[in-house]
């Protein structure tokens, strides 16, 4: 009898001391955090001539409120600021653009700032992208970049549209696109600086999209002097990319080595 009672005591004082089991908090989406890039597409797959749009605008605000990208049949250039969605044609119309279109390539994060740093000089795209190093230390990180401010001249350039499944590598169609020039305006390059293992499925390097403040400008920049500029970065840590499920996405070549091909149309044809 004192034996059972003793056996009972234990086991109550065994159950006692068992810790209690928590649920673990529900883990964020790697690609609704902050600090993480999410890319609709792929970067070598565009360059290489698929236009034609597979993503929606509205998912894509799901993973992020800052970005750019390219519009169905490339029709222009997509820059995404403060959770909307604009669009330059080659025209140089620029315009909300309905949530639904579709995206061939586009990337987004939610722009929260790590470092802001407030410059007064003129700077050329080069001494800009010089600095920028500078600051961005780590070679192989992911950086959103925001720059906002006075600009004495900024260059911008958009492609016109494209027929369905027209797959002519973008280099090719350089002699199509159309440049656009301003002097002393005010807006945000929207952009980022991406490492060198993120080539094929991405733009490594240096990669911005102006948007006036007007909200009436915009495009890829190949050139430009700042004037009284505010950069704002934001460090990423992570990267998720959604792949198109369309036949001819399933039968690229990603075998051919675009890298002069994407210098080209980066720096809008110039040697």
């Amino acid at each position: 009898m004192r034996l059972t009672f003793l056996l009972l005591l234990l086991a109550g004082s065994l159950q006692s001391a068992r810790p209690v089991l928590k649920s673990a908090p529900k883990n964020t989406s790697p690609d609704t955090a902050h600090h993480s890039l999410f890319t609709a597409g792929v970067g070598s797959a565009l360059i290489g001539g698929l236009y034609d749009g597979f993503y929606p605008y509205k998912a894509l605000l799901q993973h992020g409120d800052f970005g750019l990208g390219a519009p169905d049949k490339l029709d222009g250039e997509i820059m995404i600021y403060q959770g909307k969605t604009y669009q330059t044609q080659y025209t140089g119309k620029t315009f909300l653009v309905n949530d639904k279109q579709l995206t061939p390539f586009c990337m987004v994060n939610f722009f929260h700032a790590d470092k802001k740093i407030s410059l007064h000089q003129t700077l050329d795209k080069a001494a800009l992208f010089h600095y920028l190093d500078s600051i961005l230390t780590n070679v192989n990180g992911m950086y959103a970049v925001h720059i906002s401010g006075k600009f004495s001249y900024i260059k911008t350039r958009a492609f016109p549209p494209v027929l369905e499944h027209d797959h002519t590598p973008l280099a090719a169609m350089l002699g199509k696109q159309q440049f656009f020039e301003f002097k002393e305006v005010q807006g945000d390059l929207i952009g980022y600086r991406l490492p060198y293992f993120m080539d094929n499925t991405n733009i490594s390097g240096y990669h911005f999209h102006y948007l006036s403040a007007q909200k009436d400008a915009g495009g890829h920049i190949i050139d430009l002097k700042t004037d009284d500029i505010t950069i704002e970065i934001d460090i990423l840590d992570s990267y998720t990319i959604k792949v198109p499920a369309t036949n001819d996405f399933h039968h690229f070549d990603f075998k051919k080595n675009r890298e002069e091909d994407i210098k080209s149309v980066e720096r809008g044809g110039k040697n």
